[in-house]
């Protein structure tokens, strides 16, 4: 018989979840801690340049190709319709720098479920490499996210429940921290990427809606922020947190004393 687990005290939780802060901000400091994190810098890449390919199959456009280079910098290529509207290239140029929080903000919630922790695991690792297949057509997503993928795949399979939560954790703060990362990307209305120089996701938005740059990067802070805040929220809830009532065998009678009498 395997032994009950449950998801831990509040203070646990939000202490597993400060350990997957400090790694995900200061293991690029350490030494070689710029090599360990890099192959998730990568992920965090894809997060955003798949947020941008599927938002425009979802609006009824293609997705192409997505390129990662070394840098850690990325693009996904995505054919639309001449006929689209604004608020179709809008949405996709959007959900670039939405995605990382949206998938962060899951994943937290995720890992509040003990019994959805291996199956999520499963599922990304099987995205990553769906996508590798389908979409990505550089060197660097080519080796850089089948490793990422086995890595979670290797949890999934053979590690614990403890590390299981704990990676759901570390990817969900990787990828609801991105939005800081990209701070000055979303406050800049103008990027070079690969020698060219082209509007920033903000300043596509800006382009086609009208009003300033630094208007959308604020709206989409904020909409990131409320998504993992209400994560945060969902997570930590304490009644989420506590461990279920421990279950009699069937033969043994359960008797409840009225206090009032």
């Amino acid at each position: 018989m395997q032994p009950l687990v449950t998801p831990g005290s509040q203070g646990e939780a939000i202490g597993r979840l400060v350990v997957a802060g400090l790694i995900v901000t200061m293991l690029p400091a350490m030494p070689f801690g710029a090599y360990l994190i890099y192959p998730f810098a990568i992920l965090t890449t894809w997060f955003h340049e798949m947020g941008h390919g599927l938002t425009a199959l979802a609006l009824g456009q293609q997705f192409e190709q997505l390129v990662i280079f070394a840098n850690s910098s990325g693009l996904a290529q995505s054919r639309v319709a001449g006929d689209a509207s604004p608020f179709v290239h809008a949405a996709i140029a959007a959900g670039g720098p939405l995605a990382p929080s949206a998938v962060g903000a899951l994943l937290i919630v995720a890992s509040a479920h003990p019994r959805a922790w291996k199956p999520v695991l499963w599922l990304v690792a099987g995205a990553i490499l769906a996508s590798v297949i389908i979409w990505v057509r550089s060197a660097t997503g080519w080796w850089a996210l089948p490793l990422v993928a086995a890595i979670i795949g290797l949890v999934a399979w053979r590690g614990s429940p403890a590390w299981a939560r704990f990676s759901l954790q570390f990817l969900g703060v990787l990828g609801a921290m991105s939005a800081l990362r990209d701070w000055g990307y979303l406050f800049t209305e103008q990027v070079e990427l690969g020698g060219q120089a082209m509007l920033s996701d903000t300043g596509a938005i800006e382009s086609v809606l009208g009003l300033p740059h630094w208007f959308w990067a604020g709206a989409i802070l904020l909409v990131s922020g409320t998504m993992v805040g209400a994560a945060l929220k969902y997570a930590l809830a304490e009644k989420r947190l506590r461990p279920p009532p421990r279950k009699l065998p069937a033969n043994v009678l359960q008797f409840k004393r009225d206090p009032r009498r």
